[in-house]
C-alpha cells in the first residue's frame, strides 16, 4: 500500500471557494479561481494527513462556526487582493479547475 501525505486543506478551501465565489464579488475564471484559493491556502494553517481516518478526523474539526469563520475570512480577504492584482488580461483562464484537483 503507498502512502500519500496530502494537505486537505487544499480541497476544503477548493470546496468552500465553490460554494461562496459568487459572493465574493470578484472574477470568477479559473485562473483567478486558483490565485484567490492559493493565497487563502497561505493565510490558513495547513492540515496534513496520511490515513483516511486522520482525513476524517481533520475534516471533523473544519464544522466548528470558529474554523468557518477563518475559511470564509481568508477567502474574502483573499479575492479583494486578487481583484485588485487580476493577472490575466482577458476574462477566461486557459485551463480548467477539475484539471487542478482531485474531485472526491
Amino acid at each position: 500500500m503507498k502512502i500519500i501525505l496530502k494537505n486537505i486543506m487544499e480541497s476544503i478551501v477548493l470546496q468552500k471557494l465553490d460554494e461562496t465565489i459568487d459572493k465574493l464579488g470578484c472574477c470568477t475564471c479559473d485562473e483567478c479561481r486558483l490565485d484567490i484559493a492559493s493565497y487563502a491556502l497561505n493565510l490558513l494553517p495547513p492540515k496534513y494527513v496520511v490515513t483516511y481516518e486522520g482525513e476524517m478526523y481533520s475534516k471533523l474539526d473544519t464544522l466548528s462556526l470558529q474554523y468557518e469563520a477563518d475559511l470564509l475570512s481568508a477567502l474574502s480577504q483573499a479575492a479583494q487582493v486578487v481583484s485588485q492584482n487580476c493577472r490575466h488580461k482577458t476574462p477566461y483562464a486557459s485551463f480548467k479547475m477539475e484539471d487542478i484537483y482531485e474531485k472526491y
